[in-house]
């Protein structure tokens, strides 16, 4: 099997490398994205419109770059590589997804133009307090009212929620808290009349926000695909957040493998750098072992995402999660060891790399609740 980037596929990391290299050349100017209204830099994100990145998920029918999974990889490692904090993950892979899974023709003409171009953002509302990780599990309610929907309720760490124009919203139209049916998935403006939104930075440097929607009217045109039956394409979205979220990662770990290493070879102890300690030696190679592991996870992940099997597909991308959640933390803590003091100051890349693979490591689902989504399936084999 070829793993070899095409030659599209190449000119597209290059872009994004020099992007992010441009953009992001020191943590200070990290630190300055971070610390605009929005929490990231208006101009990077109209520069990642101009390459396309904004318009790669959508088919060339619909004006988009027809990328898939493998594209998507290329632009997150890239974005992890550089800890870039645009919202790429939030709109351009989970709100995307579901624009591009879920919509029909009309709604995708109303919608993709200002997507592709940059101009309108999404964001996902799909977590609430009580949920945890499971999907289903959807208080938010949703009426009919004449043609359109009303919608009651709250939802929790809706990533980039202050900068979306857009706010895809899981909600219940009929059922108990926890049934698996009649749940909708409904796209509403985010200033709709009724939508409350108090966002906050997150402890990796991105933003978040708690979203309260208080007899929010939408349209009949509102809503993605069966009203009632909206649970797949919300499990379809989170698939590919975790692809996504494998590549970043994957990036994350391969700068923060890097910077390890070149510590051990600088700093000196007794006369001599620490990295001629044998010891040391064979804690970075498991470093880079762990690494390798995941970058082979991510590719799986990349391949399964498209599978047409759903249980193939689930299994997969629970494996795909449970290897980077272990990677994740593995990398992080043996850094901060082989760092010493220094690999846990807000001042030094490494620390803030160790605080985005933590947080990486439960979204979309921990290692305990993957590992039991696959058991509840019957384990890899069966599915």
């Amino acid at each position: 099997m070829d793993f070899d980037f095409s030659e599209e596929q190449n000119l597209l990391r290059d872009s994004v490398e020099r992007f992010c290299a441009d953009g992001y050349p020191s943590l200070e100017a990290r630190q300055a994205r971070t610390r605009e209204p929005m929490g990231f830099s208006e101009a990077n994100w109209g520069k990642l419109a101009e390459l396309g990145v904004c318009g790669l998920p959508f088919s060339e029918e619909d004006g988009g770059f027809g990328g898939g999974a493998v594209e998507t990889m290329i632009v997150l490692e890239a974005i992890g590589r550089n800890l870039a904090v645009e919202p790429v993950f939030a709109s351009g892979v989970l709100g995307a997804t579901a624009i591009r899974l879920g919509a029909d023709s009309d709604q995708k003409a109303r919608w993709l133009p200002g997507l592709i171009e940059g101009t309108t953002r999404l964001a996902l509302a799909h977590t609430e307090r009580q949920s945890r990780y499971d999907l289903h599990d959807v208080a938010t309610k949703a009426r009919r009212e004449g043609s359109g929907y009303v919608l009651d309720g709250q939802k929790s760490v809706v990533l980039n929620a202050d900068s979306a124009g857009l706010i895809v919203v899981s909600a219940r139209l009929s059922g108990e808290r926890r049934d698996r049916h009649g749940i909708g998935l409904f796209v509403v403006p985010a200033d709709a009349p009724g939508v409350t939104i108090e966002a906050y930075p997150t402890q990796d440097g991105g933003r978040a926000a708690e979203v309260a929607f208080a007899n929010v009217a939408v349209g009949a045109d509102a809503v993605l695909g069966d009203p009632e039956d909206g649970l797949p394409l919300l499990v379809r979205v989170a698939e590919h957040g975790i692809a996504a979220l494998a590549a970043e990662a994957l990036g994350s770990m391969s700068a923060l493998h890097a910077l390890t290493v070149d510590y051990l070879k600088q700093r000196k102890q007794f006369g001599v750098t620490v990295g001629s300690f044998q010891a040391l030696q064979h804690r970075a190679v498991d470093m880079l072992i762990a690494l390798e592991q995941a970058r082979s996870m991510a590719i799986y992940g990349a391949m399964m995402v498209e599978s047409a099997d759903a249980a193939e597909r689930a299994a997969a991308l629970s494996a795909v999660k449970v290897q980077v959640n272990k990677a994740c933390r593995f990398l992080g803590q043996e850094a901060v060891q082989l760092h010493g003091g220094i690999g846990m100051t807000m001042e030094y890349i490494g620390a803030h790399h160790f605080k985005r693979l933590a947080m990486i490591e439960y979204q979309l689902g921990d290692t305990p609740y993957h590992l039991r989504r696959v058991a509840d399936d019957g384990g890899l084999i069966a599915a």
